[in-house]
């Protein structure tokens, strides 16, 4: 069984994580989203509402995919959890070259540490690749129209985050 792992903070989940889950699952039998607790990172939604998030977002998928999808939140180093979920590759979503910098310095590191590891670039489709999770959260805090960048569930979750 090929498993996979998608990491991330998922501070929200946005069309564009649920654009490179959806590929991602073609090319492993199970892919594991690594919900990062990143403490440094001051993220908006706690641990457990965003793996509520992404559990609600790809109950779907599976259908779709025949991948069998799972959550995991991790704390430890990425190699470290990769090894905890038994995973062969690593799925990173890239969105511009200025992303691939600091992605091929933590290919290096990793490999460094457990060269078994494979990771796999995936470029977000085009209309995804201007999204971030960190721009979604700050033109909702200042209240704009978030409802192209999020399902209609995260965007109601963030309305709500924001006392809308």
């Amino acid at each position: 069984m090929r498993i996979g792992l998608y990491p991330g903070t998922f501070d929200p989940i946005t069309l564009g994580h649920i654009d490179i889950i959806r590929r991602a699952a073609r090319l492993v039998d199970r892919l594991v989203i690594g919900v990062a607790i990143n403490r440094d990172k001051g993220p908006m939604f706690t641990l457990e509402e965003r793996v509520a998030m992404v559990e609600a977002e790809f109950a779907t998928l599976t259908a779709l995919t025949g991948c069998e999808l799972v959550v995991h939140p991790f704390e430890n180093l990425l190699i470290d959890c990769a090894s905890d979920v038994g995973a062969s590759v690593i799925v990173r979503g890239l969105r511009a070259v200025a992303d691939f910098e600091y992605e091929y310095q933590m290919v290096g590191m990793n490999r460094a540490m457990d060269d078994s590891v494979e990771t796999v670039f995936l470029m977000a489709e085009a209309r995804h690749q201007a999204i971030a999770s960190k721009l979604v959260k700050e033109i909702a805090r200042l209240g704009g129209d978030v409802s192209k960048f999020v399902t209609p569930a995260v965007n109601d979750a963030l309305h709500q985050k924001m006392g809308r």
